[in-house]
């Protein structure tokens, strides 16, 4: 073949190759350029396509060979494999090839540096030496390439000043540094200078893109007036025609969730988004998880696996999270298989979730499978699994913890407090030298789990030399346990003298400080505090209310526990707990009525309720009522304790309801399962007592597996001397 009929052969071999070209036909190529002579003017323009080529099929060490066995290289070469070389994150590879073709005398172009500043890797000297090159050369007045480029190289390293300083020094802006500037103040946190430079955006006629939007709506963090705003910018999407573009809806989508707008987010996702992929699934069911609503995200799961979509790593972080949620483990099983299907139970964070499903419902085997299955464990992975075994009380968090140490992870404060929550006297010991060998020692939280670890082992002494050892003043988190403590131990005056230091306490400090003048019986500086504490703008939680209610129970102030019950109703805290305090409340202050009605508004009955309202009703003569209420609790399949029991028999004891209160009372061990206590024999031997019944009485006490105490003699004596009178 002549040497025209080679070159024409190459170049219509490029031409009909030009759309896709295999890697076999690249290879072809490669091979014909060999072998033919070279073709004057194009021998460069073909090795470059070939180096493209190669590329493109991710052999990369073959696209480097023909580089460099070029005879001649154009700035194309050149900026193909710089190029090349920064998407994988080589920069000293890309960096060496800027500084040879300078020295080839080749000028550094937009394409240049452009791919250069766009890889993560660059360090901000070689960043600066760019900028400082491309104006040098002309290239940064030249077109908006170089510039839209290193806004985002600074906003990378954090330095705005300088980003906005570029921003204002361009001659050219494009759409693309638009809406670069607007991503990079929004996802920074700067809301109001994102509105501001959208604004300037509209007012200068900038056509708007679909990045423009999702940009814009990145800055919004999730308050009223963003909830407003994003709404407006919503109907600006539909008046542009921007609604049917999948990744802006999905960034409105995300504005909805994070303002709490779920209703409009689930709407928006169910009529607007044209084609829902992946991330519009784990945005809505993302917002299902955060609002408390875990059933319905399993639903919104199931939904997206119908629609046939895979799911990816963020869906099953937040699929588990529902299963947590929701302490469903069958659940959890299902959907662990479905990670295990899609090859995601060597990920880390997946992996991770996983152990802390099984470690909250104390399956520690399969948390321990989990963990095992991870590839690339890290301290949040450790802690999970020291967690679920802290929880038991197990010594194994310990060997767990000496494992991670031995292994290169070095533990942080959650796992010394994950650990400090299950160790004995002598693995506190340890543990505390630990702490100190590892640089903890003036953490307050570690220390504060190690005062708390020192009183649960009865070490009390020790856990107050702590208090030396805090900086002075102690801070917060610290004061609130040391206070804890030494209101357990009945060391009041020492409790309200140290939470007084504190210039900021919070409901902590102030529940711990109110708890101790109730339990000394300095009932009006309770309410003096309480008040100091509204005043102080901190809101009372439900131990404030409890120790508030109780005080009433024990003043016998019917008036002021009301007044409570409607703060309680007022700020919705009205739950189980305070239900049951309230219920025992109005009993012992003579409001039988306001009992009922507190008990008939609790959906989540517990044992407990049932027996406030039974104590209630036997304390102020209805006997009867008492024991069909315990009764009619039996029904719903409650199992009646000692103290649902004792409150019962009395009920029957106030009301003497001899035959009503025997029967029960010979039930307790047969059908019940408790065996009676000095409580019980109390209770009913006065029952029978006071109702002329000192033969039976007597019987009793002298079926007692123990002596009698005094309390039961007193009142068999005391029935027995009225039956004398009687007689």
């Amino acid at each position: 073949m002549s040497y025209h009929g080679h070159v024409s052969r190459i170049l219509n071999f490029l031409e009909s190759t030009s759309t896709f070209r295999s890697l076999d036909a690249t290879k072809r190529l490669h091979a014909l350029s060999i072998t033919t002579p070279p073709i004057r003017n194009q021998s460069i323009f073909i090795n470059n396509n070939i180096i493209s080529s190669y590329i493109s099929h991710n052999n990369f060490l073959q696209a480097r060979k023909v580089f460099d066995e070029m005879p001649q290289r154009t700035l194309v070469s050149y900026n193909t494999l710089v190029t090349s070389y920064t998407r994988r994150g080589h920069v000293d590879e890309a960096w060496t090839l800027l500084n040879h073709l300078r020295l080839c005398g080749f000028a550094p172009n937009q394409y240049t540096l452009t791919g250069l500043l766009c890889c993560e890797k660059l360090e901000m000297f070689q960043g600066l030496e760019l900028f400082c090159l491309s104006i040098k050369n002309g290239v940064f007045y030249a077109d908006a390439y170089v510039g839209s480029s290193l806004l985002g190289f600074f906003g990378r390293y954090g330095c705005f000043h300088e980003a906005f300083l570029v921003f204002d020094d361009m001659g050219c802006k494009s759409l693309v540094t638009w809406n670069t500037m607007l991503s990079l103040l929004g996802c920074n946190g700067f809301v109001e200078e994102t509105k501001a430079l959208f604004r300037d955006v509209l007012r200068l006629g900038v056509l708007l893109s679909e990045g423009s939007f999702v940009a814009l709506l990145s800055g919004l963090v999730g308050c009223e007036e963003d909830l407003s705003y994003g709404e407006q910018v919503h109907c600006l999407m539909t008046k542009c025609g921007f609604d049917c573009y999948v990744s802006a809806v999905n960034s409105l989508i995300g504005v909805y969730v994070r303002c709490r707008a779920l209703c409009s987010a689930d709407r928006l996702f169910e009529e607007q988004v044209p084609v829902k992929n992946v991330v519009s699934w784990n945005m809505i069911i993302g917002s299902m998880v955060k609002s408390g609503k875990p059933r319905m995200a399993l639903e919104m799961f199931m939904n997206m696996l119908r629609s046939g979509l895979v799911p990816s790593q963020a869906t099953f972080v937040a699929v588990i999270e529902s299963c947590i949620g929701l302490r469903n483990l069958v659940c959890g099983e299902c959907v662990h298989a479905k990670v295990i299907m899609s090859g995601f139970e060597s990920d880390v964070i997946v992996g991770t979730a996983l152990v802390d499903l099984y470690a909250k419902c104390e399956k520690l085997i399969s948390a321990h499978n989990c963990f095992d299955q991870i590839e690339e464990k890290n301290v949040v992975s450790w802690n999970a699994l020291i967690l679920g075994y802290s929880n038991v009380l197990s010594s194994t968090s310990i060997r767990l913890l000496r494992e991670m140490i031995r292994l290169g992870c070095y533990p942080d404060k959650f796992s010394f407090s994950s650990v400090l929550k299950s160790s004995s006297v002598l693995d506190l010991h340890q543990l505390h030298g630990l702490v100190l060998r590892m640089g903890y020692e003036n953490h307050e939280y570690v220390l504060s789990s190690l005062v708390m670890a020192y009183a649960r082992n009865g070490l009390i002494n020790e856990a107050l030399l702590f208090v030396q050892e805090f900086e002075n003043p102690i801070s917060l988190i610290p004061s609130n346990i040391i206070a804890g403590i030494y209101n357990r131990t009945g060391h009041y005056n020492e409790t309200m003298k140290l939470l007084s230091l504190l210039e900021k306490p919070d409901v902590v400090s102030w529940n711990t400080a109110i708890s101790a003048c109730a339990r000394s019986n300095n009932y009006n500086e309770v309410f003096k505090l309480f008040k100091r504490m509204h005043s102080g703008h901190i809101h009372p939680d439900k131990y404030t209310l409890m120790t508030l209610v109780c005080v009433c129970t024990k003043l016998c102030c019917l008036d002021l526990g009301g007044s409570l019950h409607g703060l309680i109703v007022k700020t919705n805290s009205c739950d189980t707990f305070l239900g049951n305090v309230l219920i025992d409340m109005y009993g012992k202050c003579g409001n039988i009525e306001n009992s009922v009605k507190v008990f008939e508004e609790i959906k989540d009955r517990n044992i407990i309720t049932w027996t406030a309202l039974i104590s209630a009703l036997g304390l102020n003569g209805y006997a009867r009522d008492a024991v069909k209420i315990f009764h009619n609790m039996e029904l719903t399949g409650l199992r009646p304790d000692a103290l649902a029991l004792r409150a019962v028999l009395s009920s029957c004891r106030y009301g003497g309801l001899v035959s009503e209160g025997m029967q029960i009372f010979k039930q307790m061990g047969t059908i019940y399962g408790i065996q009676p206590e000095h409580d019980h024999y109390h209770c009913i031997v006065d029952l029978l007592a006071k109702n002329g019944q000192i033969k039976e009485a007597e019987e009793v006490m002298e079926s007692m597996p123990f002596p009698p105490n005094a309390s039961i003699w007193r009142c068999f004596v005391e029935g027995f001397k009225r039956q004398e009178i009687a007689v």
